[in-house]
């Protein structure tokens, strides 16, 4: 090839390359190897070609096929994709696509499955996970409130108890039994509960309509809203008459207990 390309290098008067005379010669040297090498192969049969090619194969040629090579280069085939990109409507749409998918795959071996990520459904998994999160934190400081408000209710009643003691006394005396003596007080606490369930209630109640309201304009979503159902409500009331119940249970079996003589003489 070299003997070739200083023969044709030498050959300046050729008006094909005469246009190369000029340059300089360090700069034209590769180039004009490649003019050389090619006008050489063009003058070869397929026959001569195919010998050129064997003597320049190189030692160790690499098993991949021509197909192998072209994916590894980043050609894509139309008809068998690596990955299909859905984006469903709706939520209810969504479910119906992965149910199918579910469904395909119990039809197919294992390595003809199709593997799928639900971004929707990882989005929701950490907005719930965050939800739940700041509601076990407000849960929290609810039990706590809870647990002070009964210690309250307890003292109150129990401040009841000794404000009334005389009170109790002639009770006593007049005939009622230590059961009737706690009764009075626990009915006392069950209305005091029944009474700060029933506030709660029509407050949260109040709350929910501006709280809707900023909800609808920042989301403009109608039907996503905060509401108190029915039941909730009437639990939440059984709850707060059950916690003062148990808070005045300490203090009404004090009253009842009480010596009726020594509660006659109490000023």
């Amino acid at each position: 090839i070299d003997t070739i390309a200083d023969a044709w290098v030498t050959q300046a008067a050729t008006a094909e390359y005469a246009s190369f005379a000029g340059l300089q010669k360090e700069e034209d040297k590769n180039k004009k190897i490649a003019l050389a090498f090619d006008a050489y192969l063009a003058t070869l049969t397929d026959e001569q070609l195919v010998q050129v090619y064997e003597a320049h194969k190189p030692a160790t040629v690499s098993s991949s096929t021509l197909e192998e090579n072209i994916k590894m280069l980043g050609a894509v085939d139309t008809s068998t994709p690596s990955s299909i990109n859905l984006y469903a409507a709706t939520f209810s749409a969504k479910d119906k696509i992965a149910e199918t998918i579910a469904r395909y795959n119990t039809t197919v071996a294992e390595e003809d499955r199709i593997r799928y990520t639900d971004y929707v459904a990882l989005i929701m998994s950490s907005i719930t996970t965050i939800i739940n999160a700041i509601s076990y934190v407000l849960i929290a400081f609810v039990a706590i409130s809870l647990v002070v408000s009964s210690i309250m209710i307890g003292i109150i009643t129990y401040i009841s108890v000794l404000e009334r003691t005389k009170e109790i006394g002639i009770l006593r005396a007049m005939g009622a039994s230590k059961k009737d003596i706690s009764r009075v007080f626990n009915a006392e606490t069950l209305i005091i509960g029944f009474g700060a369930g029933a506030i709660g209630i029509v407050v949260t109640l109040l709350l929910c309509i501006p709280i809707n309201i900023i909800i609808h304009r920042l989301t403009d979503i109608p039907t996503l809203g905060a509401s108190l159902p029915w039941l909730g409500g009437l639990i939440l009331v059984i709850i707060s008459m059950g916690l003062t119940l148990i808070a005045g249970l300490i203090p009404s079996k004090i009253a009842a207990k009480k010596d009726p003589v020594v509660a006659l003489r109490t000023e």
